[in-house]
């Protein structure tokens, strides 16, 4: 690719950047592409009943699962914006960020200790029911997993787009003596409206790709998803050509989420930290404080149940003996082992992009910017299109026909996840970066100063504490992962949430109780360091 300033070595790693995110995902669709093309007859063939009742069941929990989700959290959110003082706000603002930070596998055996077949609330349920609790597998099982994820996610979007509101709005619906209905119909529901599209688009982006909790709880092919049957046409069925239809599909279903996504606006890559105006509440009668008292404490029960059944279900299980087993600790160095590599390339891989597109928005005349800019600025967006399990697949199909496939399951585990934790150290790094950039790059330029000089003396006091909390986050991200390693794993290659999924399998619950514990407890302590790391740059800035 050319370039007008390849002698900047800032555009160079953006270069060496890209080039290496394009082979990932570029190895990924030669895989598919030369699969498909050698039996197109299979994959044509793959187009069946049961393909079009996968994606059926794709779209339908997908689109279940956020109508569920976004419409409690609006009354949800707006109950809390309408209480902005009360013991214990603050902690359940934080107990509602718990379930972002907790791997899909460790909240869905949370979810079945609590509601499965011989879960805490198992005998309430066969009373109620006058009858023997099935169990929660299926698409319930699925909706209430996804709803745990996402209704806090989307009740903290939904709050930082009501804490916009100006200061003056609120100031004249007090003054005019507006009630609770005016101000709702008049003040917080335009915003929320607005707001509205974007956090919808997000949750069903999140759930059309779900993995994880499908596969955990989806419970036979009646509930089967497009990744599931990736994953079980690859590692059950070895059907490539039904696994190619299957991943192209997926593709084309994230791809116009994605698009959607950005036509509404919703900001995917950049930060989401939202201005907050200063403001006046309206009074609130004992009524409407009752019922908001009620929303927030249902919500709060229902993502703190499962959090609550991993903890008791995990101390239940014989921690002593799981420490000693071999194949426990094994899983646990392989997992961390796999885990700090990717974060490291990860973050690598963000600063080199970030530095990139700064450097060539600084060379760039007035006019518009060049394809190379808006690569830096934007490529890392586009590995949300195309999903873990869909780059492993690819690559799976590629790695068969050449060798051993199981054999570089390291390398594929560290390089997609660090591609696809890349997005979250970015908002981590970039807007750092640039601040300290607006300060120092005249002075740089003046002094001749560029290159791993400048980085080390200038650039390094600065990003510390961003570059250390995209490494936290990006390292809990990669432990907590089960997408690439469900296909590339192997009875020598094990993570911590692949050898729960085994002993799952096994149905050895007890034991996939306690390394869930252990797997909940390291990523959700790398969340709490990189959330303060984070406040603690907030502070310094």
């Amino acid at each position: 690719m050319r370039t007008r300033h390849p002698t900047d070595p800032r555009i160079t790693a953006g270069i060496v950047a890209l080039a290496s995110i394009a082979l990932l995902i570029g190895g990924a669709f030669a895989g598919l592409i030369f699969e498909g093309a050698s039996d197109f007859s299979g994959a044509w063939a793959a187009f069946d009943p049961y393909l079009l009742r996968v994606v059926r069941f794709t779209l339908w929990q997908a689109a279940l699962s956020t109508l569920l989700s976004v419409v409690p959290a609006l009354f949800v959110a707006r109950a809390l914006s309408r209480h902005p003082r009360f013991l214990g706000r603050a902690f359940i603002l934080q107990l509602f960020a718990v379930p972002l930070a907790l791997p899909a596998i460790v909240a869905a055996l949370g979810i079945l200790a609590l509601y499965g077949r011989a879960g805490y609330f198992a005998g309430l349920f066969s009373t109620v029911g006058g009858g023997g609790w099935p169990g929660i597998y299926g698409l319930s099982g699925i909706l209430v997993a996804h709803v745990f994820f996402n209704l806090p996610l989307s009740v903290r979007l939904l709050l930082e787009a009501l804490r916009t509101i100006p200061t003056d709005q609120w100031r004249l619906a007090s003054q005019l003596g507006m009630g609770a209905g005016p101000a709702f119909r008049l003040i917080e529901w335009p915003t929320l409206r607005a707001a509205l599209p974007g956090v919808a688009g997000l949750v069903f982006m999140l759930c059309i790709t779900s993995f994880t909790i499908v596969l955990i709880l989806g419970g036979g092919p009646a509930a089967t998803t497009l990744e599931v049957g990736i994953y079980q046409a690859l590692r059950f069925d070895f059907d490539p050509a039904r696994a190619v239809t299957l991943t192209l599909l997926q593709i084309a279903l994230t791809f116009v989420v994605v698009l959607a996504l950005t036509r509404l606006g919703a900001n995917i890559v950049g930060d989401t930290n939202l201005p907050v105006a200063q403001r006046r509440y309206l009074s609130v009668n004992g009524t409407e404080t009752w019922l908001n008292a009620l929303l927030i404490m249902l919500a709060l029960l229902f993502v703190v149940g499962p959090m609550a059944a991993t903890v008791t279900a995990g101390l239940g299980a014989d921690l002593g003996r799981l420490a000693g087993e071999t194949a426990v600790r094994q899983a646990t160095l392989t997992s961390v082992g796999l885990a700090f590599l990717s974060a490291l390339l990860s973050v690598m891989l963000s600063v080199a992009l970030t530095m990139a597109r700064r450097a060539l928005a600084l060379k760039r005349a007035a006019g518009a910017r060049t394809l190379l800019e808006h690569a830096t600025d934007t490529g890392a967006g586009f590995v949300l299109v195309v999903p873990p399990i869909v780059i492993g697949a690819g690559w799976f199909l590629l790695l068969r026909h050449s060798g051993d496939a199981f054999a570089v399951a390291p390398v594929m585990v560290v390089t997609v996840n660090a591609v696809m934790a890349m997005p979250f150290a970015l908002r981590a790094v970039r807007p750092a970066y640039d601040a300290a950039s607006e300060r120092h790059e005249r002075l740089c330029a003046q002094l001749g100063i560029a290159g791993w000089n400048r980085f080390i003396l200038v650039d390094w006091p600065s990003l510390r504490r961003p570059l250390a909390t995209a490494f936290a986050f990006a390292m809990a991200l990669s432990l907590g992962d089960l997408g690439v390693i469900a296909l590339f794993g192997s009875d020598s290659v094990r993570t911590l949430p692949y050898l729960i999924l085994a002993r799952m399998g096994s149905y050895r619950t007890q034991d996939a109780a306690g390394l869930a514990l252990l797997l909940g407890f390291v990523c959700l302590a790398l969340v709490v360091v990189a959330d303060r790391l984070g406040r603690g740059r907030n502070h310094d800035g």
